[in-house]
């Protein structure tokens, strides 16, 4: 379900996508403070586990990096740590990750990112037939083909997942 009653403009990450040539939907919720992905799912009436939560964190050097995760799970920090050969993984606090990506927490899209930056997904995500993901502003997400994500943003693949 899209709602289609408010004017959507430009972010970062739609200019960056049809500069790429992707292929995507729109979808427009009304964001809530604390709602995250279980409440966008609900509004749109979409799967929580095809809602992907785009996570900023840091590694034990403070090098930045995104975390592509499934609505309804956790990263284990421990395990990305394992499979990425560093010592540790923390999410970054709201304003640094903000800082780090140029948008908002709620609304961080791992497209038209400000600074490169290296991006994992949890490998399950690719085997879903549609993915739902930030589109750069809170209430706002764009659907498309997680095999897009592979293609065009080069990710690793990880295992990291924790039941939500």
């Amino acid at each position: 379900m899209t709602r289609k009653d408010k004017h959507v403009s430009e972010t970062p990450a739609t200019q960056w996508l049809r500069l790429h040539g992707v292929a995507f939907t729109e979808h427009q919720y009304d964001y809530l403070e604390h709602g995250g992905t279980a409440e966008s799912a609900r509004q749109l009436g979409v799967d929580e586990h095809a809602v992907i939560k785009t996570l900023v964190m840091q590694d034990d050097k403070a090098q930045p990096l995104i975390v592509l995760m499934h609505g309804d799970r956790q990263v284990s920090t421990k395990n990305l740590a394992r499979e990425i050969g560093v010592k540790s993984i923390e999410p970054y606090k709201p304003d640094v990750a903000q800082r780090h990506s140029g948008y908002l927490v709620g609304g961080t899209s791992p497209f038209g990112l400000r600074k490169p930056m290296p991006v994992f997904v949890e490998a399950t995500v690719l085997a879903l037939a549609a993915v739902y993901i930030n589109g750069g502003r809170r209430g706002y997400l764009v659907g498309i083909a997680p095999q897009v994500l592979m293609h065009e943003l080069r990710l690793r693949l990880v295992h990291c997942a924790l039941a939500g």
